[in-house]
């Protein structure tokens, strides 16, 4: 039942993008005092609250009940295999990108963990110094200059922007999980992956309680530094020229 919800709701999520930009379309932006990145702001709030409501009712007491019932190494264990698949994605990205040092180290943390390391469930290539960059189609296209457009808040996803938005679909249909043929096996491993990702995500959750005195301001402006800093100024280590930033993301 839990991981049939959580299915229901993320594919209505890919329908939201289209949802907002007529909203935008049709002026239902805030006015001219408008934060100028977050120009939904009132719907922003109200859907950052359905989410804040899901999370305390299911998910939040889920992945601590997992958290206390699954020893540490089984959960590395599990944090692993979602990372692996995500490296081959990554290494995907790196080759659109035309990030040759990205796609190998992505490609290359994909081979030896799946061949060496049970699947994924070991980080044998970490061990091996082999570097992990996380890169997603959303990336992609910032590092070919499409602007990000609006902070959106999607229903279970949590922040995101428009440009980012628009390639859930994408990113769903060439998933691994996605793929899976067996029904309850896919929805299992798609429900383990959130928990896995909230459990991860419980000590910031934690510090962002004490800290914001507004956890939506905090949370937006946090989300986009930290989304324009992964695609405008690449890590001198990945070898790479800076990207052309648009105007508009730059503020």
């Amino acid at each position: 039942m839990f991981s049939d919800t959580i299915k229901l709701i993320a594919r209505r999520a890919v329908l939201l993008p289209a949802i907002l930009v007529f909203c935008l379309i049709s002026g239902c932006a805030s006015g001219p005092q408008a934060n100028p990145t977050d120009p939904l702001e009132p719907l922003n709030r109200s859907m950052y609250s359905f989410n804040e409501g899901i999370d305390k009712a299911v998910l939040k007491p889920v992945a601590q009940g997992y958290r206390a019932v699954t020893p540490q190494p089984v959960r590395a264990g599990v944090s692993n295999f979602f990372n692996n698949l995500q490296d081959l994605w990554s290494g995907i990205n790196g080759v659109f990108q035309l990030r040759p040092v990205v796609a190998t180290d992505n490609f290359l943390r994909f081979g030896v963990n799946t061949v060496f390391g049970l699947g994924g469930v070991l980080d044998v290539a970490g061990e091996m110094g082999i570097e992990r960059h996380p890169e997603d189609f959303g990336k992609t296209l910032g590092r070919w200059g499409v602007p990000s457009g609006p902070y959106l808040v999607l229903p279970l996803f949590g922040p995101s922007t428009l440009r980012d938005s628009t390639t859930i679909v994408l990113e769903n249909k060439y998933d691994a999980i996605s793929a899976i043929q067996d029904t309850k096996a896919r929805n299992g491993l798609t429900a383990l992956r959130i928990v896995d990702t909230r459990t991860n995500l419980l000590r910031i959750g934690n510090l962002l309680d004490e800290a914001a005195l507004d956890k939506y301001s905090f949370t937006r402006d946090a989300f986009l530094q930290k989304r324009r800093a992964e695609i405008y100024r690449p890590g001198a280590s990945n070898g790479d020229d800076d990207y052309k930033q648009p105007a508009e993301d730059k503020k």
